[in-house]
Formats: C-alpha cells, sequence, structure tokens
C-alpha cells in the first residue's frame, strides 16, 4: 500500500480524498490525513489521528491537509510524522509544485457515489470558518461533472450524491445543473443532493422536486437556528417563517418528500425561550433526520467574541434537541411499518429507502433496488421483505 488516507468532516472531504490518493507517488509510503475545522472537536479529532496513525505506520510519511491545516499549519507541522501540510489551495496537487484548478472528484461508496460540483463559500456566517479555509464558491464545470458521474456510473455507482461547500450557490442554479445532468446521462437512475441552504433552492430545483422521479426526496437543509434574532446574529439569509414556507412548499411538490436539517444549539446570547424556538422548528418543519451540534466557537469569527451561554448548558440544550429529534425520528419510522417503500440496497442486506430511512432485508445483495414492504421497526431501522 503507497497510499493510506484518513478524512474527516464532509462529503467533499472524502470525494478529494479519493483524488489525492490517486496522486501518491507509487514508490513512497504516504499516510494523507484530510482534516475538518468545523468544530473545535473535529480540529481535536485531527491531531488524535495523526498521533495514531504515526503510531501504527512509524515508517510512513503523513500529509495532512484540509481546512484545519489551511487554517491553522503550524500545530501540525511540529507533529511526530508529519512531513507535508497542504493547505486546501493545493490539496489536489500535494505531492508535487504545480497549482491545480478546482475538478470534479468522486467518492464511490458500495453502491452510492459522491461526486463534487462546488467548493468554496461566498457567505460569512458569524460562527463558520469554512469560508477562510475554503475560500469563495467556485463552480465546477458542467463536463468535468459529467464526466465524473460517468466515471462512477461505470465503477458501479447506483446512486450519486451531489456535493460540495455550498451547492445551493452553483453557479446559473442547482437546479439546471441537476436538470442538464439528468439529460446527460440516462444512466443515472438515482440522483440525491448534499446539504442545502434553504434561502438559496432555486425554481428549476422546485420544478425537479415536484416532477423528476429520478430525484431522491430526501432534503437536507442547513437551518442551524428556529429563533430569528439567533439566525440574525448568525448572519443567516433566511427567517424561521422562510425556512417553513420552503418545507411547506417542498412538501406540496412532493408528498413523500423527508426533511433533515442541522442544527446549533447553545449559540452566543441563545435564551431559553429562543432554544425552545429551535425545539419547535423540529415539529413545524417537520425534521425527521437531524444533526445536532452544540456551539463550538471557531478562533476568528464574530460569534466567538458574543456573550457566550455557559458550557454546561450548551451541552443540556444539545441534548434536549437531540432527544426531541430522535422521538420524532422513531415515531416517522413507526409511521412506515405497512407501507410500501423503495429501496436501495448499499451492503449485504442493508440499504436505505428514497426518503433516506434505514432499512434491513435479510438475504438482498448490494446494488439490489425496488419495492419492499415494510414489516416492523428494530432499533433505527425498519425490517423488510420484498413487495
Amino acid at each position: 500500500m503507497s497510499v493510506e488516507t484518513i478524512t474527516l468532516g464532509c462529503r467533499l472531504n472524502f470525494a478529494e480524498s479519493e483524488t489525492i490518493a490517486a496522486l501518491a507517488p507509487a514508490d513512497e509510503q504516504w499516510i494523507v490525513v484530510n482534516s475538518c475545522a468545523v468544530t473545535n472537536e473535529a480540529v481535536r479529532q485531527t491531531r488524535q489521528s495523526i498521533r495514531r496513525a504515526h503510531r501504527r505506520r512509524p515508517d510512513a510519511r503523513i500529509l495532512v491537509t484540509g481546512c484545519a491545516a489551511e487554517l491553522d499549519p503550524k500545530p501540525f507541522e511540529a507533529m511526530d510524522g508529519v512531513a507535508r501540510v497542504v493547505g486546501n489551495e493545493r490539496k489536489l496537487s500535494p505531492f508535487g509544485d504545480a497549482m491545480t484548478s478546482p475538478i470534479a472528484t468522486g467518492l464511490l461508496h458500495k453502491v452510492k457515489s459522491f461526486v463534487a460540483i462546488q467548493t468554496g463559500c461566498d457567505h460569512r456566517c458569524t460562527f463558520c470558518s469554512i469560508w477562510q479555509a475554503r475560500g469563495p464558491s467556485v463552480s465546477l464545470p458542467f463536463e468535468a461533472i459529467r464526466d465524473a458521474i460517468a466515471r462512477e456510473i461505470d465503477r458501479g455507482a447506483k446512486e450519486i450524491v451531489l456535493t460540495g461547500v455550498d451547492i445551493t450557490d452553483y453557479e446559473g442554479g442547482l437546479g439546471s445543473l441537476c436538470q442538464r445532468l439528468l439529460a446527460a446521462e440516462p444512466r443515472m437512475r438515482r440522483l440525491r443532493l448534499s446539504s442545502l441552504d434553504s434561502i438559496e433552492i432555486d425554481e428549476g430545483l422546485f420544478e425537479l422536486i415536484a416532477g423528476e422521479r429520478r430525484l431522491m426526496p430526501h432534503f437536507h437543509l442547513s437551518l442551524q437556528a428556529g429563533d430569528d434574532l439567533v439566525l440574525k446574529r448568525m448572519k443567516r439569509r433566511h427567517s424561521r417563517a422562510d425556512a417553513v414556507r420552503t418545507v411547506e412548499r417542498i412538501k406540496a411538490a412532493r408528498s413523500d418528500a423527508t426533511i433533515g436539517a442541522d442544527l446549533i444549539a447553545g449559540f452566543p446570547t441563545e435564551s431559553e425561550e429562543m432554544h425552545l424556538n429551535s425545539m419547535e422548528l423540529l415539529k413545524d418543519c417537520d425534521i425527521i433526520a437531524a444533526h445536532i451540534f452544540p456551539f463550538s466557537p471557531r478562533p476568528n469569527t464574530p460569534a466567538s467574541r458574543m456573550p457566550q451561554v455557559e458550557r454546561d448548558v450548551v451541552k443540556a440544550r444539545a441534548s434536549r434537541l437531540r432527544d426531541a429529534a430522535a422521538q420524532r425520528r422513531t415515531d416517522w419510522l413507526d409511521m412506515l411499518v405497512g407501507a410500501r417503500q423503495q429501496v436501495l440496497v448499499e451492503g449485504n442486506g442493508t440499504g436505505h429507502s428514497d426518503g433516506l430511512a434505514p432499512i434491513l432485508l435479510p438475504g438482498a445483495r448490494r446494488g439490489d433496488s425496488g419495492a419492499v414492504r415494510i414489516t416492523g421497526r428494530s432499533g433505527d431501522a425498519l425490517t423488510a421483505v420484498w413487495a
């Protein structure tokens, strides 16, 4: 093995790691650690991964790249075993001196492939440092994305997931891109989208939601909070009412649509009432797949200089949000018992419905797809038989 990759953070990082691994010199032993800086915990996990990799393979050279390496390279340069630290601008040419412009990369995970369409962000949310690490929004050329999808399908991908830092900011509109890709690659039978900024969803995408069955009906929204004053202090560009209206429009267009969301607990200045507004957003937006993050002050961000909520209060609020979200998810899964669902089998006997419910289907083979009947719930998954 000439190169091993250890990837933290977003799906874009995972897709880019595939490209980095392919560029590694065949006659050298490398471990690539592709870092994340979205929270302090992500940076801590990056350091931990480097230490473990060095203990496990002391003779290998470690290359550290990604957002944490971009924002603060010096601590990584000082770590045992680290031979090179490369920021995001050079991460797709890490073993040489040539500069590489953004390219469409893909990560095949079993039968689902994540294809990068965009990187960077033009917005300045007060809690976020990723725009500093990734730079301005850059949309990858349609032809490069189309060709990357074709390669992933050739490798066996049954579902394509479009990913990036802010994919709804794709130049010309995400909806238009999806329409062109679906027309250009008829072999693509399942198209899924990663996290969406709800206020940026364009009319073309709403048209696809309403009329294109190849577009999978689970939509993960970057909502972050359910209180207008918190959203304003986050410098988000939507209000609580905007978020609710977006979900109502999605569900009016597609009756089987399901909603996921990112929510931050304990943002600076958040009161108990503000926290309860975020709790209520779970119901008002019918969220069945919530990613809950306790607020983590990132260096050199406006939110880090705001009056902070006590850490034990932040943790308690995150726990309450997680518990409420988990109960909503359990209720949703129970509601599906007895229903017919379309499923893609991703592992031996395991997969997901179009709405992203985890499915246990004993005896099913990876890559199988079709209609199933839901027979029950086992923990956080549904049991099923072919319909």
